[in-house]
């Protein structure tokens, strides 16, 4: 293995999606100002996500999917061959 290519910063940090309070406790190596105590008592990191697993329509079930046949008909209309 190479030496030296690893971060030295490498610490545990909760990660929280306020828009639906899920947290998770992971390595990372991304700072942060704040803190906040996990289920075992400790303190950690915080750092805040716009958008996880529990909030991405992928993951919760909400996705729309669109009429792709719909629209290449639609758009051959307008702009194909005449």
């Amino acid at each position: 293995m190479k030496k030296d290519i690893h971060p030295k910063n490498y610490r545990l940090a909760v990660f929280l999606d306020p828009s639906v309070d899920f947290k998770f406790l992971t390595g990372t190596v991304l700072k942060s100002t704040e803190t906040i105590k996990w289920e075992d008592g400790k303190e950690y990191p915080l750092i805040k996500l716009d958008i996880s697993s529990a909030s991405h329509p992928f993951f919760t079930g909400k996705m729309k999917l669109l009429d792709a046949e719909g629209r290449v008909d639609r758009f051959n209309r307008r702009y194909g061959k005449k």
